[in-house]
């Protein structure tokens, strides 16, 4: 029954992005002659309104009428341009993640359930929703202090919106699956692992315990850091399905003209919103992955303050040593080094050359060299990186892919407050200093102390692993001389399964082409 709800729930997606233009809005080039008929014959099923409207219209409509779940969905389907393109993801990242308000009486409900205490021993005062987005909305209220009534932030769970979107995943997987069974060359892609991420990601996107707990990391992080922090949190009203935190009295760093009317330096926020960023990616391995000017703001100090942790980003230690050497690389314009790293990395397969790609390298860093400094995108620069890295077989890296769109973000962002903004000055400081401590004599004391460390965990693990590699070996000595068998219960149950997935196929496709043939019969 599963299956088939996966297959209904898709034909209703695939109906949807028909009705509403998306489909015909979709590239035909390089696409099999008989799927380009396919797209031109339902491309007359779209409204005439939604064939008028541009690319980017036609996709908020259509994840609006989808639902809540679709707006998630295309906001992580943003950050994977190597999946759906470079376009596409341009077009989904211009979203805007707005739904309507729930009401307050279920948003009562849910944290009351979440904490196990009535609403009146939580809060002073529990106001109307002021946000509303897919997963959450965010209420004003009081608390009791000892220093007296303290204004905080409420930050509540949609009702129904983990089955929703556990439903609408169903069909996610389905399109995934058939994607790499029926399209080959997308397999380097990896559709079902790309899958996997997004529930995994949005699961804990879904658990305001795991955001407040990343407000924590960062906060802790972030303490000794010149103009930026984030909103305390309020633990003993934080659970699964609330977060409880500090209100922030700020402007929206959208809000360009309140930011100069207010007195704040302009070109110095710029820096520091970069320098910040940097110091979260390179420092700490962790970093804030939806910067964008909604989610900043700026205090009356002229503190840089980002909300809304809910989605972050992580990168290792090795991961973070290869994005300084490939940035210190292009300012250097050792290229070869740029291209090694590649490979030492694994980003780039062993069977291809070197020199070759060091080529292709120069081709995307001598233009920069020649451009103004405060003309030079880092964010582009990473984007073209991974255009060039596709024609040598890098496979997907979603932790550089979420590092990238944040970089453009955050980029894009600075460049708002300051048009003239240099890009290369402003995170000089931080690059060269993070290269000066782990690329040189300190990176190899650091690697000998890590060293140490390792060798001695493995001392003490030493004596279980050579009962489990002796018990193995027994195992494997008696699977050579049995064989592996199934007994009775086994076999007959997976032939029970084999039939039953075989008849649910079967019938899921029937239902599809009556379902097909019935829209077509009420269209005509």
């Amino acid at each position: 029954m599963s299956t088939i709800g996966a297959y209904f729930r898709l034909v209703r997606v695939g109906w949807v992005l028909v009705r509403e233009g998306v489909v015909s809005a979709l590239p035909s080039e390089g696409l099999p002659p008989l799927v380009v008929f396919a797209k031109s014959t339902v491309s007359l099923l779209a409204r005439s309104r939604a064939t008028k409207r541009v690319r980017s219209d036609r996709l908020a409509l259509a994840v609006a009428r989808l639902g809540p779940s679709y707006v998630k969905i295309a906001q992580f389907l943003a950050t994977r341009p190597d999946v759906v393109g470079p376009e596409f993801a341009e077009d989904l990242a211009g979203l805007q993640d707005r739904m309507a308000f729930f009401p307050t009486a279920a948003a009562r409900a849910s944290i009351e359930g979440s904490l196990g205490r009535p609403m009146d021993d939580l809060y002073l005062s529990f106001e109307e929703p002021i946000a509303a987005a897919s997963i959450a909305q965010v209420h004003p209220g009081t608390v009791a202090t000892a220093d007296g009534p303290k204004r905080v932030a409420i930050k509540v769970i949609r009702p129904g919106v983990r089955k929703r979107f556990a439903d609408d995943l169903e069909a996610m997987y389905l399109v995934a699956h058939l994607q790499e069974r029926f399209l080959p060359h997308t397999r380097r892609l990896r559709p079902v692992q790309v899958t996997e991420t997004l529930e995994q990601t949005t699961k804990l996107e879904m658990d305001l315990r795991l955001e407040a707990a990343a407000l924590s990391e960062i906060a802790e992080n972030t303490k000794n850091d010149p103009g930026f922090r984030v909103p305390a949190v309020d633990w003993e009203r934080t659970g699964r399905d609330v977060v409880t935190m500090e209100w922030i009295d700020g402007i929206k760093m959208s809000d360009v003209e309140a930011l100069s009317a207010a007195g704040h330096d302009l070109n110095a926020i710029a820096d520091t919103l970069i320098q910040s960023f940097l110091r979260h990616t390179l420092r700490d391995g962790f970093f804030h992955a939806d910067m964008h000017p909604g989610n900043l703001f700026v205090d009356v100090a002229g503190q840089i303050v980002a909300v809304d942790m809910g989605i972050a980003g992580r990168l290792g230690k090795k991961e973070r040593r290869f994005l300084a050497e490939i940035l210190y690389g292009f300012i250097t314009r050792d290229y070869l080094r740029v291209a090694e790293v590649h490979f030492e990395a694994g980003y780039v397969p062993s069977h291809h050359n070197v020199a070759s790609f060091a080529q292709a390298i120069r081709a995307i860093g001598e233009p920069i060299h020649g451009q103004p400094a405060e003309t030079i995108s880092m964010g582009k620069l990473l984007t073209l990186l991974f255009e060039v890295t596709e024609l040598f077989d890098m496979e997907t890296r979603p932790e550089l892919v979420m590092l990238q769109k944040t970089m453009v973000v955050v980029e894009g962002v600075a460049r708002m407050l300051n048009p003239r903004f240099n890009m290369w000055k402003a995170s000089e400081p931080v690059v060269s200093s993070w290269i000066r401590d782990n690329l040189g004599p300190k990176r190899i004391a650091t690697d000998l102390k890590d060293g140490v460390k390792a060798a001695v965990r493995l001392a003490e693990a030493l004596p279980e692993i050579a009962s489990k590699t002796e018990r193995f070996h027994r195992e494997l000595l008696a699977m050579t001389e049995s064989g592996v068998r199934f007994d009775p219960q086994t076999a007959e149950a997976i032939g029970k399964a084999k039939a039953r997935h075989s008849r649910s196929g079967r019938l899921a496709l029937w239902v599809i082409a009556l379902t097909l043939i019935y829209i077509v019969w009420l269209i005509h």
